[in-house]
């Protein structure tokens, strides 16, 4: 183990960085330049965009939850996440380079459906940056103490994948986006090949609450270890009902985005909206349940799963909105400012993204963690929120030009900064050690339900509104209803040793 580890020094929590600062500046090449590829290089219309952006969501469902059981499990190449760290990033470099050449792909295998070889590729570019995310995140907890240094080394990542974010926006600004994507690809293979040899990973992760929890309960009914160590198994099985138990403030989004892929391939069709007034319902109804459950009196493994089902439900309105803007802010921006050539347009949206990631790079370390150690991350993160909310309504009044816009996303980048930095935080504490990879392929859940949501419901109701401005209100009203249902989730505590075990088996 290196000395900057045992320390836990500054150096160390920058290079613990690195490999989910690869991912995030491949997701950063994407959002710069997907939308843009597609639209001005093949004519594809906002509709069929929206459906090429779900394939990301999609990726995410298999991948994080998948990779996040899986790695909390195996043990190879030395590490619990290195080895997925690695393969993801190779994978995604290969992607990146495929992504100005969707056509030459197209015509090399003779198939002439742009958008079927473009949804593959995005698809298999999605799918290896969730190999690579759920790992990169949880190696963070898996090699830092619960409490303030946990909370340094996500605001740290952050700090560091938006510096590297807000370089993209600007590669992409100042020399186009066909540069940036070929910067992408050395720059990921650097940081997802190399670092993750030089972070020592802990062999077993123990839970004191599952192995005390186990003993006290055989103890106290006069078993002996075998049965404490059955105990103690029990506490780490999850399967496929207790998932959809545990993630149950979801299940709208979830049948909502089953539907929207079948409908949108013609396999089935509900008239008159019922299907989507339906899936709102039933949002609204489980998202309240989940806020308004109490979690004072109970053991701590139901408090805790109590707790993350309240994160679940508070973030995942965020992500509507968040997605809307990263997929349709580029139709909201040509509508309004009309006569701009192609590249005119994608150096915009890279400015505007610029100065979104500038903001989000800079606050995590400097004002976040700060604020979060004097008020508490979750009131930290809803205060933040709001400013974001507000700063989507200034678009929708006042985003009239270049310069207004870069301003407002300066604005907009405050609650981003929070939004990839505190969530994570704050639900770590509520989780398991052992399970952290599994849990945080659940808490993915809460991004990219809500992203399928964004990719075929809004962008449905976007292509057919007269006025594409109205993505700035629908940005508004979600990333403000999230802001709301944070005031409802409590803040976590910090323990020295321990952390809640959840077992949604109860």
């Amino acid at each position: 183990m290196l000395d900057i580890q045992k320390k836990l020094s500054n150096s160390f929590y920058a290079m613990l960085a690195l490999p989910a600062t690869a991912m995030g500046f491949a997701l950063s090449v994407q959002i710069s330049a997907l939308s843009w590829i597609l639209s001005t290089q093949y004519g594809l219309d906002i509709k069929d965009i929206g459906l090429v952006w779900a394939a990301g969501p999609l990726a995410g469902i298999i991948g994080q939850v998948i990779i996040g059981i899986v790695s909390d499990k195996v043990w190879f190449w030395d590490g619990r996440r290195r080895p997925f760290i690695l393969i993801g990033g190779v994978l995604s470099a290969l992607m990146l380079l495929a992504l100005p050449n969707i056509g030459v792909i197209s015509g090399a295998l003779g198939i002439e459906a742009i958008l079927g070889v473009a949804v593959t590729v995005t698809l298999t570019l999605d799918l290896a940056i969730n190999v690579s995310f759920n790992p990169t995140r949880s190696i963070i907890a898996d090699v830092t103490p619960e409490g303030r240094p946990r909370t340094r080394g996500y605001t740290w990542m952050q700090t560091i994948s938006g510096t590297f974010g807000v370089l993209a926006y600007l590669i992409g600004a100042l020399f186009g986006n066909m540069t940036l994507i070929y910067v992408g690809v050395g720059l990921v293979l650097a940081f997802s090949l190399i670092p993750p040899f030089f972070i020592k990973e802990p062999r077993y992760l123990k839970d004191d609450d599952d192995v005390d929890n186990a003993d006290l309960v055989a103890s106290a009914a006069g078993g002996s270890a075998q049965e404490a160590a059955e105990i103690r198994t029990h506490q780490q099985h999850i399967g496929v009902f207790e998932i959809l138990k545990t993630i149950y403030p979801l299940w709208g989004f979830l049948i909502y985005s089953i539907y929207a892929f079948m409908e949108r391939f013609d396999l089935v069709h509900i008239p008159n909206n019922i299907m989507e007034y339906s899936c709102a319902v039933l949002t609204v109804v489980l998202i309240l349940k989940a806020l308004l459950n109490k979690e004072s009196g109970k053991s701590r493994d139901v408090a805790g799963l109590i707790g993350f089902q309240k994160v679940l439900a508070a973030h995942s309105f965020t992500w509507i909105g968040v997605q809307t803007m990263f997929i349709y802010l580029f139709a909201a921006v040509n509508e309004r400012m009309p006569n701009m050539e192609s590249a005119e347009l994608g150096q915009i949206i890279s400015w505007s993204f610029f100065s979104l990631n500038l903001v989000a790079a800079i606050l995590p370390a400097t004002l976040l963690e700060p604020m979060a150690s004097k008020f508490g991350r979750v009131k930290t993160h809803m205060i933040s929120l709001v400013l974001m909310a507000l700063g989507y309504v200034g678009m929708l009044y006042f985003g009239t030009s270049s310069f207004i816009l870069y301003g407002l996303m300066c604005v907009v980048g405050i609650g981003w900064a929070a939004t990839i930095s505190l969530p994570f935080a704050i639900m770590s504490q509520k989780i398991p050690k052992s399970k952290m990879g599994l849990y945080m392929g659940l808490f993915n859940l809460s991004v990219v339900l809500p992203q399928l949501v964004a990719s075929l419901g809004v962008g449905e109701f976007i292509n057919q509104s007269t006025d594409k401005g109205i993505t700035f209100l629908v940005c508004a009203v979600t990333v403000g209803i999230s802001a709301a249902a944070w005031a409802l989730v409590k803040e976590p505590v910090d323990h020295d040793t321990t952390n809640p075990v959840l077992n949604s088996g109860h």
